[in-house]
């Protein structure tokens, strides 16, 4: 199981999530924003190993999407050399078989990126193996990623044509924030605090800065505030 991360530029300079088009297509890319649903991990299945119920010989069938179709027929020599009969039907040994971490991911763009009017948009990550269980529902997170298209099947495939859904195949997975307790007070921040409360008006400009997309209702704001700080 291989792994890549971006550069440290690009970690630096993340794609938005209204940004990414066409042209990221297979290619790495790293995204931010605040993640909104995680699934439950589920074991995904990466090789089928099947038994003979005529000559006992295991086959195996590596599986690389999520759709995939079981083999039937034995192939092996056994099988195979046996004049006028069929071949052994196979069974599938879930003991046999590997399987992988498998976790679906929301990750919905910062509200900070979202023009005044719009709605925030998200898009699906499929995160595999080591990359499950990073973070949780409401956590600031940087993913490294692989934009990649998904085709439908079946009847959707029918209606879809030629139109494919797209995802994020996970690279690396990284809780920017755990808890408030995390932060380290250095001297530019400490700078920027007491300046800011020299300034005056704290208390309005503190309610302003939620919700800046929603015009008014400032006394909602401060009550949603007093909330926040003050532990109710």
């Amino acid at each position: 199981e291989v792994h890549f991360r971006a550069r440290k530029k690009f970690v630096n300079q993340p794609v938005g999530i209204r940004d990414i088009k066409a042209k990221h297509i297979g290619k790495l890319i790293v995204v931010r924003g605040i993640l909104t649903r995680a699934s439950l991990v589920q074991p995904l299945l990466h090789i089928a190993t099947y038994t003979c119920d005529k000559c006992g010989h295991e086959n195996y069938q590596e599986i690389n999407s999520r759709d995939f179709m079981p083999l039937h027929e034995c192939t092996s020599e056994i099988c195979q050399n046996i004049k006028g009969e069929q071949p052994g039907k196979l069974h599938l040994q879930t003991r046999g078989s590997k399987f992988f971490k498998y976790q679906e991911l929301k990750l919905q763009e910062l509200p900070d990126h979202v023009p005044i009017g719009h709605v925030p948009r998200s898009i699906t990550i499929r995160a595999v193996g080591e990359t499950t269980r990073k973070c949780s529902p409401g956590d600031l997170t940087t993913v490294h990623a692989v934009f990649l298209p998904t085709p439908y099947s079946g009847w959707q495939g029918m209606r879809a044509g030629l139109i494919a859904d797209t995802y994020l195949h996970a690279m690396h997975v990284k809780q920017e924030k755990k808890n408030y307790t995390d932060y380290e007070l250095n001297e530019e921040l400490v700078e920027e605090i007491n300046k800011f409360a020299s300034e005056g008006n704290v208390y309005d400009k503190m309610a302003k800065s939620l919700a800046p997309e929603i015009f008014g209702h400032q006394d909602i704001k401060k009550a949603l505030l007093l909330m926040m700080v003050g532990g109710a």
